[in-house]
């Protein structure tokens, strides 16, 4: 472990008892303080670096108290001291920084556990991909490094076009000569599509004669109709839903690694973003057998609701897309760290997989060569209609998925049809809400929703959005900034594993939002530091209920803490990227420390 923490305990001496006797059962009111039983109080007191609370109100203090997995003071040293007994371990931070843990509002857990299995055929800097002839050496070290036979799936992520120097779609016919009997599946970094290869065709039943479904894509063989190895959307989904899985009990043995991906990254609470139900049978079985150690926040995807229903309510005896009476109940409440928060609703696909349904045609063509392109919904207005309705009308809180103008058009359109205000305090959160319009925004303050933006988009794919969208158009894409005007709480994430799960270039993106290419796309979106620390902390503890118990430095909540070996608030801006998790503490116990090199 690194020494750059120095941990000591204060020697007990002959007045251990009279310091232990002096903590009474209401500790002093200073800065902030907890009741806590008589003779009791701090387990660890912080000190001696920048402590960041995350408090509009009182934004850095010089010391932090915990106990019983609580902050039990957060104040000056003196004053936080007052807390200490005899057994209190003192930890002088020697210049890092202690700030809350991050929040993952929005990404999907359940990759994770897959994902230590799958190759990263990513560009940079997240993977190695930058043109069509990467791709088979890199898929041929994972079959040996994972000891793969003929007939087993070979899986990939984060395959994209834009990281490829040809600027197109991989073929299928070019992963066919070295995988000829092995289907090969590249999930495109959208989690919306992948690029298959002829076995892998043959396996999910994918021929000439497949029709493509309403909301999908299937890129065809020119002059046949011969799948070539693209899809998107309606026509990757079932698939997806359906992937081949390794067994149960190799899924829940990796769940520490899978835990660990955000821990390494300071995240004590996780986003399962749109859960289907055999993931959410799976994580209450680890939840169940004690395997989980962070907090799993689960979003039931809306066309996954029937199947719960019927597992989870057996009596039930309304229509297929009718809630119980008592599903409200399900929700809101951690069982053995995972909870069910909401339900996730999506509405169109992904903005640089061109899936995404605008008002404006793009610039370029579509997916499959189309001209004057505007993308689609996933489904027509009148189903989204009703099915958000019952939902709202449950009270249970709404997440929907929403890239394009136009699917947020549909959603807010939903929304007054089922008579949503802001003053009812849903909360219904717009996941993405990436291509907006500026008039979307007072909209969104009226009914009391919340954005959770993708900054990183701005990075990842800025010069792709602009060449789609024209300048103006994607100098709009997660307007943070416009949208903090209207007094809207807003959120940032990583979608994970469509963006690697770290929350320094999140804010770095926010703070930026510069290209890979160096240009700002939307200068006047950008926000300042603090705001984008926000994003990642209270406001996304605030999406999920929880901010009366995470987010922020304050006694009684959570002792849910990163330590940073650098402050995100004073250093070059350009370093925060290089910014390092030294150790991660989930109520009060640490879940991850970093090793000396």
């Amino acid at each position: 472990m690194t020494d750059a923490i120095d941990r000591r305990r204060f020697i007990k001496t002959g007045v251990t008892t009279a310091l232990g006797a002096a903590v009474t059962s209401q500790l002093p009111a200073c800065s902030g303080t907890v009741t806590l039983p008589s003779g009791t109080g701090a387990e660890r007191v912080y000190h001696g670096g920048n402590i960041v609370t995350m408090d509009d109100g009182h934004r850095h203090v010089e010391a932090v108290a915990i106990a019983g997995g609580k902050i039990l003071a957060a104040g000056s040293l003196d004053e936080v001291m007052q807390t200490r007994t005899g057994a209190t371990e003192v930890i002088d931070l020697r210049g890092k920084t202690l700030m809350p843990s991050f929040i993952d509002s929005h990404g999907h857990f359940m990759n994770a556990p897959q994902i230590v299995r799958w190759a990263n055929v990513s560009g940079p800097p997240v993977g190695p991909v930058t043109r069509i002839a990467d791709f088979v050496p890199i898929l041929q070290a994972h079959v040996k490094q994972q000891g793969l036979k003929r007939g087993d799936w070979i899986i990939g992520y984060g395959y994209d076009r834009s990281n490829l120097a040809e600027g197109r779609e991989l073929l299928a016919s070019e992963l066919d000569p070295a995988f000829p009997d092995n289907p090969v599946m590249l999930i495109h970094s959208s989690n919306h599509g992948a690029v298959l290869n002829s076995a892998a065709f043959a396996k999910v039943g994918y021929s000439e004669q497949t029709k493509t479904p309403p909301g999908g894509v299937i890129n065809r063989v020119p002059g046949t109709q011969k799948p070539a190895g693209f899809i998107m959307e309606t026509a990757f989904l079932p698939i997806f839903a359906n992937m081949p899985q390794p067994s149960e009990t190799e899924l829940l043995d990796t769940l520490d690694a899978a835990q660990q991906i955000y821990a390494r990254a300071g995240v004590t609470t996780c986003s399962e973003g749109a859960t289907h139900a055999k993931d959410l049978k799976f994580l209450r079985k680890g939840a169940d057998e004690g395997r989980l150690y962070l907090d799993i926040v689960s979003l039931p995807l809306i066309l996954e609701v029937p199947a719960l229903i019927r597992e989870y309510a057996p009596d039930f005896k309304g229509g297929p897309m009718d809630l119980p009476d008592e599903a409200p109940k399900a929700f809101g409440s951690y069982r053995n760290r995972l909870k069910l928060q909401g339900v996730k609703a999506p509405t169109d696909g992904s903005p640089q997989g061109k899936t995404a349904f605008w008002t404006q045609p793009l610039l370029t063509p579509g997916p499959g060569g189309e001209t004057n392109w505007r993308g689609q919904p996933l489904f027509p207005p009148e189903v989204v209609n009703k099915a958000l309705k019952a939902v709202f009308d449950k009270g249970i809180q709404v997440f929907t998925h929403a890239n394009g103008d136009a699917a947020i058009d549909m959603i807010i359109d939903a929304a007054r049809l089922a008579g949503v205000r802001a003053d009812q305090d849903r909360r219904t959160v717009i996941i993405h809400s990436q291509c907006m319009r500026p008039d979307q925004l007072p909209k969104y303050a009226e009914l009391g929703f919340s954005p959770s933006f993708f900054t990183m988009h701005t990075f990842f794919w800025g010069e792709e959005h602009t060449a789609n969208l024209g300048p103006e158009r994607a100098a709009f894409i997660s307007p943070m900034k416009s949208a903090i005007a209207q007094g809207l709480v807003c959120s940032n994430h990583t979608d994970f594993s469509v963006c690697p799960m770290d929350p320094m270039r999140v804010m770095w993106s926010a703070v930026t939002r510069r290209s890979r290419a160096g240009t700002v796309i939307g200068p006047d979106e950008r926000i300042d530091r603090w705001e984008s620390l926000k994003a990642l902390t209270i406001n996304a503890a605030w999406q999920i209920r929880e901010e009366d118990r995470k987010g922020t430095l304050t006694p009684g909540k959570l002792a849910d803490l990163v330590i940073l070996d650098s402050d995100p608030l004073t250093v070059e801006t350009d370093k925060i990227l290089d910014i390092q998790v030294v150790e991660t503490l989930k109520e009060g116990k640490s879940v991850y420390r970093r090793t000396a090199a």
